[in-house]
């Protein structure tokens, strides 16, 4: 059975970034520093910070005074950061930057007088976070049906921004709609998108071309992962989302020859190489890897820990 191997996959610049806060900070200030909500979507990068000292809670009340706070990835509503500033909570700050910069868009259209449009998903935490950061009323819309429901005249100063976990593709028909109904739209480039939502995703319709199956590497939860096991999914391809090796069912190989392989941007590269060793289990195995974006990006850590620390987090290269 062949292997082929998505280019890029797994974690991104804003994943690395937001783990090794966390590494850093315990090496820093010791246990147990208290993480608001999931750093990032894996269950398993999760676990193996709380084995070194992290706790995750949801809400700030569960965290006592005084101790050391960390921000997820996905961002914070600013109730969040002033009741932690109110209890004097030492915070660090691990939204990803394309997330705040969303943010700081989402905040120049308002003030510019423009209503504000978000195209993203209900209850996900980052969407949660950017509603609470602007500072005005915005109007949440997901798909097409949704921008047609708007209760706003078509002579309204309008303004969009995007979930960074949805792509070019993902929002090209909800923009377009938007364009149809307002004649006075604004949004943000699409350079702006996020670079690694946009690269996995274009590496993954490469892949579907040339496999007989699909597997994305990633958590439940995660928008990204999710997103990507459908992109299989509508290219008519059998695609699953699998958390690790475990959760491969030797059923899905019957009669497949070449199996896609990727990862989600919140999925270390273990994972994916535990994939590859329960297809093992299975028969004889050659992975190859496709050609693809190669990503060099890398965001500044907080001020605080900008030290070097001895534990530094970096994706697996493949072997």
């Amino acid at each position: 059975m062949r292997v082929l191997m998505a280019q890029p996959r797994g974690f991104c610049a804003g994943v690395v970034r937001a783990i090794e806060i966390v590494e850093r900070s315990l090496t820093k200030f010791g246990a147990p520093v208290y993480v608001r909500h999931e750093i990032v979507h894996n269950r398993h990068v999760v676990e193996r910070l709380e084995r070194l000292g992290a706790v995750f809670v949801e809400n700030l009340d569960e965290i006592p005074d005084g101790a050391t706070t960390i921000f997820s990835a996905h961002g914070v509503a600013q109730s969040i950061i002033d009741e932690a500033k109110s209890r004097g909570l030492p915070v660090l700050d691990a939204t990803c930057p394309l997330v705040s910069k969303v943010h700081l868009q989402g905040k120049r259209y308002v003030a510019r007088g423009r209503t504000l449009i978000l195209i993203g998903h209900a209850g996900h935490p980052e969407v949660e976070g950017t509603m609470g950061q602007v500072g005005a009323p915005i109007h949440l819309v997901s798909t097409v049906e949704d921008v047609a429901e708007l209760d706003l005249p078509e002579d309204t100063p309008v303004a969009y921004v995007t979930q960074t976990t949805l792509s070019v593709d993902d929002t090209r028909g909800v923009i377009g709609a938007l364009q149809e109904r307002f004649r006075d739209l604004e949004g943000p480039d699409t350079s702006d998108i996020c670079y690694a939502t946009q690269h996995r995703q274009l590496a993954v319709r490469e892949l579907c071309e040339v496999v007989d199956l699909l597997l994305v590497v990633g958590s439940r939860n995660s928008s990204n992962s999710n997103r990507l096991r459908e992109i299989g999914l509508e290219r008519g391809l059998p695609s699953h989302l699998i958390s690790d090796g475990s959760e491969l069912d030797p059923a899905w190989l019957t009669g497949v020859k070449t199996v896609g392989l990727t990862a989600g941007a919140s999925a270390p590269e273990e994972l994916v190489l535990d994939v590859i060793k329960a297809l093992r289990q299975h028969g004889k195995v050659e992975v190859e890897q496709m050609e693809g974006v190669r990503e060099n990006i890398e965001f500044r850590l907080p001020a605080e820990l900008s030290t070097p620390s001895p534990r530094k987090t970096t994706a697996t290269s493949v072997r």
